[in-house]
């Protein structure tokens, strides 16, 4: 095929592309389009939010349809979607996502660290504040336990490196057992201090492992801090899925708008025969969010490696990059971030055009 006919082919199939990330085609969210040819066909895409996964799978059809290589190579763009003015370095920080849950024990914290990877590997510049101030986890899934940050200029402090994720957690700073005790009104000023008074380099995305549960502390840090959107964890538990509900309702109360919901321990896969055991209940996941009015993110499985990976201070994100539970992950990540374009950025093809026309008295 000559170059005009695979230009044509090739434009045709990205502005006719339709997914839950491109509801009105992949030109029509790209800032830039250019074509080189080669060897290969590069097509060059300027993105506003993370989503090589998904147009790699895109290059591949298009190879197959020109019997040529096609490698679909995506910058970012990534914009603020909630003008903010925080104090110091936070200024750094495009857009600020609240990870939540109605309880504990359902796996958010581990999902937030495997989602913050994920981003990154989607070429997003990340990081992660673990604002779950009375049982700080954090610091051991990104094997930085019993580390300390420093101070380059004695006023703000250096996030620690995870595996190339920038973090900062009370749990560098005190020890597990004090930070249990503290009262609401302590906590909430430990966290503005985390989140001010750290020199964040410049990020597309920062990540907060919130505290579990709906009370007082939630509240207060999901109101002082300027969070972008929520995502809420559950489990497909009933008991899960009634807490997460309330999450749901109070970044309502807070006008935090909620992207979706993270289904994880959704299913447990056997090694042996394929077969997928619902143990904590099947679709609660999806049904909470046609309830509540969003969208069932994702659904992640109940894997040991998840465990394993958590505990020893590694992600299976990066563990195993190319296996099934890091795509994922992946997948989730684009959602996250698309979603958060699509519904709440005001160059999304999504956002109604208002127009007031005024009328003349006769």
């Amino acid at each position: 095929m000559d170059e005009p006919a695979s230009l044509h082919l090739i434009e045709e199939t990205l502005s006719q592309y339709q997914s839950e990330l491109f509801p009105q085609g992949v030109l029509n969210l790209s800032q830039n389009f250019s074509i080189d040819y080669g060897k290969e066909i590069t097509v060059h895409l300027v993105m506003p939010f993370p989503c090589q996964g998904e147009l790699d799978e895109l290059a591949v059809s298009l190879s197959k349809a020109l019997n040529k290589p096609v490698v679909i190579d995506v910058s970012l763009k990534i914009k603020q979607v909630r003008k903010f003015a925080l104090n110091g370095s936070a200024d750094n920080i495009a857009n600020i996502i609240a990870i939540a849950s109605g309880k504990g024990g359902v796996g958010k914290s581990t999902t937030t660290v495997n989602l913050a990877y994920a981003l990154m590997s989607e070429g997003a510049r990340v990081g992660i504040l673990d604002a779950d101030i009375y049982g700080p986890s954090i610091p051991t899934m990104l094997g930085l336990k019993n580390q300390k940050p420093t101070s380059k200029d004695g006023k703000l402090m250096t996030p620690l490196d995870g595996h190339g994720l920038a973090a900062m957690s009370i749990g560098f700073l005190v020890d597990e057992d004090d930070a249990t005790v503290w009262r609401g009104p302590m906590a909430s000023s430990a966290f503005n201090q985390l989140l001010n008074e750290t020199a964040w380099p410049e990020l597309d995305y920062l990540l907060i492992d919130m505290p579990p549960g709906t009370g007082d502390i939630q509240l207060t840090l999901a109101q002082k801090v300027p969070v972008a959107a929520s995502v809420i964890v559950t489990t497909p538990q009933d008991i899960a899925l009634i807490d997460a509900s309330k999450g749901v309702a109070m970044f309502d109360k807070v006008q935090v708008p909620v992207l979706g919901i993270v289904e994880n321990m959704s299913y447990h896969l056997c090694e042996n025969c394929g077969h997928q055991s619902h143990i904590f209940g099947e679709a609660g996941g999806e049904k909470m969010a046609s309830k509540n009015g969003t969208q069932l993110l994702g659904q992640l499985p109940l894997n040991i490696d998840i465990r394993r990976d958590a505990d020893m201070g590694s992600a299976n994100i990066k563990t195993n990059s190319t296996g099934e539970i890091a795509k994922q992950y992946r997948k989730i990540a684009r959602n996250i971030a698309g979603q958060l374009f699509l519904q709440c950025d005001n160059a999304s093809p999504l956002t109604p055009d208002v127009s007031i026309t005024l009328q003349k008295d006769q």
